[in-house]
């Protein structure tokens, strides 16, 4: 039941519109709320991002009411991911020369508002998703959350439910019950079913999917959001030898782990990108970790030479050595074991003794249920065309998500060029634009500004995306202590921005993006500071 509770050292409510307090609510240990003036009201909500955590007293309030996390990106309000619960918000009043709000113990210790997707299916309407990723939990939740009360089926080859997929790469978590982005019970309450089975092919004009088992699903909408399959180097002995392993699954991460052991292995990384530099990362604790990259520092073509320099430095500090500008020849078997890889053999004749391999060479559409078909005609990388509202071209009630989505994009930069975005915040939020869509048709697409992060000695942010390219970088902070915010530019227009340590510069850069304010490259090197910049009211992209 609803109680009153008095706020910690605050005798009245005098904060300015725009401004943010976190107070402590007396009788409740750790319990804290959140205090935000709007348009001259005060209001009072959980203090901390439902995501992973992040005081959002330390995000950006704009002026139409969006509270943003100075990490991820999330919104209070189920916007936009990652965060999947909203906050929790409360009455407030003034009495007795005190503030008080009026809630449940429960849900300010919990820190989150939860939700209520219960509901029993009917109708002759279904929506069909292929794939069980962070585009497939996105895309149920909008559905139900938007009024959606016909049949939903996910079919996903994975045997487990949508994961959180970045504690793969940055933690090597294996734990399911730990990794699942919504529990069982929720799809069990909001009648949403789930298949494991492997699809096949699609009958666009029959609206029918048929699987490896045999069995064939009819829908009414289809979503495809099947993902990204890991590439793998086409060189001698790569696909003969064992212990060489790619990072994608949950059992990718048992066998990693299992080939590991007891650690004080070899252990060979086969590409410097964000997977490959987070794998190596977390391995080198325990085991001697070598990064094999082909640029002359790691993600420099994303991230630039001065800023892969900062990465490099930080994984170095954990023991991570780093071959760069190499190339890789060959995988050579083992001399106690013939089967299992024993080295990695470069191009200029060095030999790189390896007890085990993992390959971060990149990911290719998993769009292979497609290709025979010929109602589609897929891109050269293997994706499929989209509208802003992810609708596939040239066909009826489908939709594309994630790894397998090129879509016109409008952020700085952009101009509508097609760009295809492998990130998981990503594919959530085109997921949420697509159930809300299929839920109210009449609805908009909402602008969301690519946002991701990557665990890297330190925490890096990202926002923006360089679909046409970058051709300056203005590095701000102190660099040399892994501090920085880097703004990547295409001409005087700054199209992303990287920060380290500087939070929230990157959400408040982002909000700044979405409404066509960002400053330009010559601003930034003039002095100004996005953080001291005020936002206005309207969406520009």
């Amino acid at each position: 039941m609803a109680q009153e509770y008095k706020l910690k050292g605050i005798s009245s409510l005098d904060l300015k519109n725009g401004e943010k307090r976190e107070v402590e609510v007396d009788g409740i240990e750790g319990g804290k709320v959140l205090l935000a003036k709007m348009n001259d009201k005060t209001h009072a909500m959980s203090a901390n991002c439902t995501h992973y955590g992040a005081p959002l007293k330390n995000g950006v309030l704009t002026p139409d009411g969006r509270l943003t996390c100075p990490w991820h990106g999330a919104t209070g309000d189920v916007e936009d991911a990652p965060a999947l619960d909203p906050l929790a918000k409360f009455d407030i009043l003034e009495k007795n020369g005190g503030v008080y709000i009026k809630g449940e113990e429960a849900t300010i210790k919990a820190n989150r508002r939860s939700l209520n997707h219960k509901c029993s299916p009917q109708g002759p309407e279904k929506v069909l998703i292929i794939g069980g990723g962070s585009g497939t939990v996105g895309t149920v939740q909008a559905l139900r959350e938007n009024g959606y009360k016909s049949p939903i089926t996910i079919v996903s080859r994975e045997p487990y439910l949508p994961i959180d997929r970045t504690k793969l790469s940055k933690a090597l978590m294996k734990d399911v019950s730990k990794l699942l982005l919504r529990p069982e019970d929720y799809y069990t309450s909001a009648g949403i079913e789930k298949v494991t089975d492997e699809v096949t092919s699609v009958d666009f004009s029959k609206k029918s999917v048929s699987t490896k088992s045999g069995k064939s699903y009819p829908y009414t909408k289809l979503v495809l959001a099947s993902g990204g399959t890991p590439k793998k180097l086409p060189l001698p002995g790569f696909k003969e030898l064992n212990k060489i392993f790619v990072l994608r699954t949950i059992q990718d991460v048992e066998a990693i782990l299992s080939a590991v052991g007891d650690g004080k292995k070899k252990i060979v990384i086969i590409g410097s990108s964000f997977i490959g530099m987070e794998v190596g990362n977390t391995l080198s604790k325990e085991n001697d970790v070598t990064i094999v990259g082909m640029e002359k520092q790691p993600m420099e073509r994303v991230m630039g030479e001065e800023v892969g320099k900062i990465f490099r430095g930080l994984i170095e500090k954990n023991g991570v050595k780093f071959r760069m500008e190499a190339g890789v020849d060959k995988a050579a078997p083992s001399k106690s074991n013939p089967e299992d890889v024993g080295a990695i053999h470069l191009k200029d004749g060095s030999v790189l003794d390896a007890d085990l391999v993992v390959l971060g060479v990149g990911v290719a559409p998993a769009t292979e249920y497609l290709k025979e078909s010929d109602d589609v005609k897929l891109m050269d990388d293997g994706s499929l065309k989209c509208n802003e509202l992810f609708e596939v071209e040239g066909l009826e009630d489908v939709y594309a998500i994630g790894d397998i989505s090129t879509y016109p994009y409008h952020g700085p930069g952009g101009n509508g060029s097609l760009t295809r975005i492998e990130h998981w915040d990503v594919a959530q939020n085109a997921g949420r634009c697509v159930g809300k869509q299929i839920a109210q048709p009449t609805s908009k697409p909402k602008a969301f500004i690519p946002v991701f992060w990557s665990a890297l000695g330190s925490q890096l942010r990202y926002c923006g995306n360089t679909v046409n390219g970058w051709d300056d970088l203005v590095l701000k902070g102190q660099p040399e202590e892994a501090k920085f915010a880097a703004y990547y530019a295409k001409g005087d227009e700054v199209v992303a921005v990287a920060s380290m340590q500087m939070d929230p510069i990157m959400t408040k850069c982002a909000e700044l993006m979405r409404r066509g304010k960002m400053p330009s490259k010559s601003e930034i090197q003039n002095g100004v500071n996005p953080l001291e910049l005020s936002l206005p009211a309207e969406i520009k992209i």
